[in-house]
């Protein structure tokens, strides 16, 4: 696979390609695939993949107006970097299937009023700050690599002076966000080194023009480092390839905020047989040598881990990059595929390392790991490392080798705590579950409940428990797990039943509520009215309503309510009668439900409208309406017997017996001005009073009472009265 230097490009500058061609040992061009346009354009590097596809490097034109309102100090035209993944689909086609665009991860602290405004850009160093070293060509980036195991892209920046490390696992709208991946963290930089000013950081520049930045392959020392070919790294004329053993943490980068990632300087360093400004490559082998290219200086070279000097050749011109190939890597003849299972696990937890070897006949198995450590010459060995780690196998077979690396990516189970919106509720209702994760990177989430049938992947599921239930939350990060629950208690909810006895009554008389409860266990009562204005909280009270009336009575049992209503119809009174005298009889105003009374007594079989009285004596009326209201007794009219058959009566008060209220006849007051004691058992006046028409005694005990009206013509009448109450 090579990059293209095309004509007829929009953009123009160093290392601008626009086309890529796949070619084979025959120098048969097997692909084609033009990526330029008036907009993009490839340039530099490319990295072919595992899966066929290759990673390309991209200009993307931007106008003064996109980098102003990108918080860009400058008013200018810049070509920020894409990367873009391409699927050949044709001899000459291809599709990209992932693409990241540094324009999406910026950062700025000059303008509040632009895009990507931060307070501080030291404490956002997974962002790049538009401001640091602007200019149109503005990194210029030009190397790139891959990492299989942990799905990652490294690049470099010629001009910032830096390496980036990126998630891949990312879908394209991830990679656009700040979410996502096996990362977490969507397309912000994981990591990145070299130049510690360019996020504000305090720490030393290392990378001086910076070149080649890549991984050290499995199967090689030190695999695993991050490598780049610093061209002014010793000075001006010297060059040199520096390692760096990053901090990983999973699929992450310890990093401690505010500060520069680290290691603060290169982990080792090859001081370089010469000097380039630019381009240039490294190379770490399987056997500890490295193979360098002075691009400038046309000088290609080999040295031993003691950077004795092994091979070399000097060439006419410039030598952009090279590699070494083993003879088995040009011709084919051995392979070797390496997977473990579980490529992920807790710490404490084992992996199975699998090789399949092909090509060959007879094979020997050398496994390394990265951190060092394990060594095995089995073919399928066992693993449990402590922390992520690079496992190696190198198969020989007929004088050929051939390696390949899997990682094991060893997580902290994370913490867990299950809780619930309510961890009590009543039947029918739901409650929001809740599980919260920590100590991991991204998380899955899986919800089981005894008794069995509630199943959910949501992070925060709703359920609708029927009975008590305990819900259990298995969270999974990196491959380890950790599980907790939540008891939610389902109450029953109360049956509850109003009635009333009686369901109808008259105004003024009395209804008794009664409400039943069943299903719970202790129950509390509330009583409300419809018009308002009664409330009770006994299970069963009297009421005495002015109107027809709806009662609701809630019952709580346990938290859980239930209502129910019952109706107190309230019938009027009928109006009170009023009599009249024709001739020898009384006559009531109603014309049924009568009843008569003399002297307070009912007088039986006396109903009709009209009564004729048989003595001389004060009567009154009474009805009761088709409801069985009563109204109240009438006025009381003194009728006079006229004739021969006139029976004369005493002057008397009445009703007697009576309930406390007693009234004093017509006759009695007839006779002149008067004086009225009434006198208990023990002679004691409890009450005196002139010319009255009524006395109230019911605040005295039942029994006898006696009662004197004396007149002013000293005349006395005498007599006795019942009280019961």
């Amino acid at each position: 696979m090579r990059a293209v230097a095309r004509t007829g490009n929009s953009f123009n500058g160093g290392g601008i390609c626009g086309q890529i061609q796949k070619v084979d040992w025959n120098n048969t061009v097997l692909w084609s695939y033009v990526y330029s346009s008036s907009t993009y354009c490839s340039h530099h590097d490319i990295c072919p993949m595992p899966n066929g596809n290759v990673l390309l490097i991209s200009y993307e034109s931007k106008t003064a107006a996109q980098t102003t309102q990108a918080g860009c100090s400058q008013s200018i035209t810049m070509w920020p970097d894409k990367i873009v993944e391409v699927h050949q689909t044709g001899a000459t086609t291809g599709e990209v299937v992932w693409e990241w665009h540094v324009w999406d991860h910026l950062c700025q602290n000059v303008n509040p009023a632009k895009d990507n405004y931060v307070t501080s850009i030291v404490q956002h160093p997974e962002l790049l700050n538009i401001n640091y070293n602007t200019s149109k060509d503005w990194m210029h980036v030009n190397g790139i690599d891959y990492n299989e195991q942990l799905d990652q892209i490294v690049f470099c920046s010629h001009n910032l002076n830096e390496l980036y490390v990126i998630d891949h696992s990312t879908t394209t709208e991830e990679a656009a966000g700040h979410t996502g991946g096996n990362s977490g963290k969507g397309g912000d930089f994981l990591y990145r080194w070299g130049n510690p000013a360019a996020y504000q950081a305090t720490g030393t520049n290392v990378f001086h023009v910076v070149h080649d930045a890549h991984w050290i392959p499995e199967g090689c020392p030190n695999a695993g480092y991050l490598v780049a070919f610093n061209n002014n790294g010793i000075s001006n004329n010297q060059s040199s390839v520096d390692l760096i053993n990053p901090p990983y943490n999973g699929y992450n980068y310890s990093h401690t905020p505010g500060t520069a990632y680290l290691p603060s300087t290169y982990t080792q360093r090859h001081t370089c047989n010469g000097h380039s400004n630019g381009q240039s490559s490294s190379q770490q082998l399987p056997n500890g040598n490295m193979h360098v290219c002075i691009a400038e200086a046309g000088f290609i070279y080999e040295v031993s881990p003691t950077n004795a000097l092994l091979w070399s050749k000097q060439v006419s011109g410039q030598v952009v990059q090279s590699f070494r190939y083993s003879a088995c890597y040009v011709n084919g003849t051995l392979d070797v595929d390496v997977i473990a299972t579980p490529g992920g696990i807790c710490a404490g937890g084992t992996a199975q390392l699998n090789a399949t070897a092909s090509g060959g006949s007879t094979y020997t198995y050398s496994w390394v790991s990265n951190p060092a450590g394990f060594t095995s010459n089995i073919q399928n060995p066992v693993v449990s490392p402590d922390v992520t780690t690079i496992y190696t196998v190198t198969v020989s077979s007929d004088g050929c080798e051939s390696s390949s690396s899997t990682t094991v990516v060893v997580g902290t189970p994370p913490t867990v705590t299950a809780t619930a919106s309510d961890e009590e509720i009543c039947n029918g209702e739901t409650v929001q579950l809740n599980a919260s994760a920590s100590g991991g990177t991204s998380y899955t989430y899986l919800w089981t409940s005894d008794p069995p049938g509630f199943n959910s992947t949501l992070q925060n599921p709703i359920a609708a428990p029927t009975v008590t239930t305990t819900y259990f939350v298995t969270v999974n990060s990196s491959g380890c797990s950790e599980t907790d629950d939540v008891v939610i208690t389902v109450n029953p909810v109360p049956t509850v039943s109003a009635s009333s006895s009686p369901n109808e009554i008259c105004i003024g008389e009395s209804a008794q509520l009664n409400a039943s409860a069943s299903g719970g266990s202790s129950y509390t009562f509330s009583w409300t009215s419809d018009p308002a204005g009664f409330t009770s909280t006994l299970q069963n009270p009297v009421v005495t309503p002015a109107e027809t009336t709806i009662y609701t009575v809630t019952v709580t049992s346990a938290g859980c309510t239930n209502t129910d209503v019952v109706t107190v119809v309230v019938r009027p009174l009928p109006s009170t009668p009023t009599i009249t005298q024709v001739e020898s009889t009384v006559v009531s105003s109603a014309v049924e439900g009568n009843q008569w009374f003399l002297e307070g007594s009912l007088i039986p079989g006396a109903i009709s409208q009209v009564y004729t009285p048989l003595e001389t004596g004060n009567y009154q009326v009474q009805v009761t309406d088709e409801n069985g209201c009563l109204s109240s007794l009438s006025d009381v009219y003194f009728f006079q017997m006229v004739g021969i058959n006139v029976v004369s009566r005493l002057p008397h008060l009445y009703p007697n017996p009576t309930t406390g209220i007693v009234k004093s006849d017509g006759a009695i007051a007839s006779r002149g001005n008067f004086e009225l004691m009434i006198v208990d058992i023990l002679g004691n006046i409890i009450i005196n009073a002139k010319n009255p028409t009524e006395i109230n005694i019911s605040d005295q005990e039942n029994g006898v009472y006696f009662y004197v009206v004396r007149y002013e013509s000293g005349e006395n009448i005498s007599g006795k009265i019942v009280l019961i109450k």
